[in-house]
């Protein structure tokens, strides 16, 4: 009876720590705003110190970026945002997914960044059309 308490105490508190971790995961990052295309455009053209980031993996950037972009991957973000990304600095995040940027957005936030954005009609990069080849975002993606 006893190790049968101790695996329903067990079994309550992983499903509690999974709970948590979901919640944490879906729970918005007060910072980042989801902005629409023209939203994007006119920020691209009216903010000079706006930082542009892709998240995607090197190999994924090398295929076709948006130009003036900074690549850094969800894996290294962590460590090496410093040298790219200032917390002043306003950051479009660019990503194969809203799962990707709201990830990012959560990094860049702990570390003092609140002017955070993400696209809100899905990203400039879908698997579905691989940015179409032909125009990324009504901006040439460089090849």
């Amino acid at each position: 009876m006893e190790g049968q308490t101790c695996a329903m105490i067990f079994l309550y508190v992983l499903i509690g720590a999974i709970g948590l971790w979901v919640l944490r995961e879906l729970w918005p990052v007060s910072s980042l705003r989801y902005v629409d295309a023209q939203e994007w455009e006119e920020a691209l053209q009216n903010e000079s110190s706006l930082k542009l980031l892709d998240v995607r993996d090197s190999l994924d950037y090398q295929q076709g970026h948006v130009p003036g972009s900074i690549n850094l991957s969800l894996g290294r973000l962590p460590y090496v945002w410093q040298k790219e990304l200032s917390p002043d600095n306003p950051v479009v995040i660019l990503s194969e997914s809203r799962y990707q940027s709201h990830k990012a957005a959560r990094l860049l936030h702990k570390r003092g960044f609140r002017q955070l954005y993400a696209l809100k009609d899905g990203t400039v990069f879908s698997p579905v059309n691989q940015f179409n080849r032909t125009e990324c975002f009504n901006q040439g993606c460089r090849r």
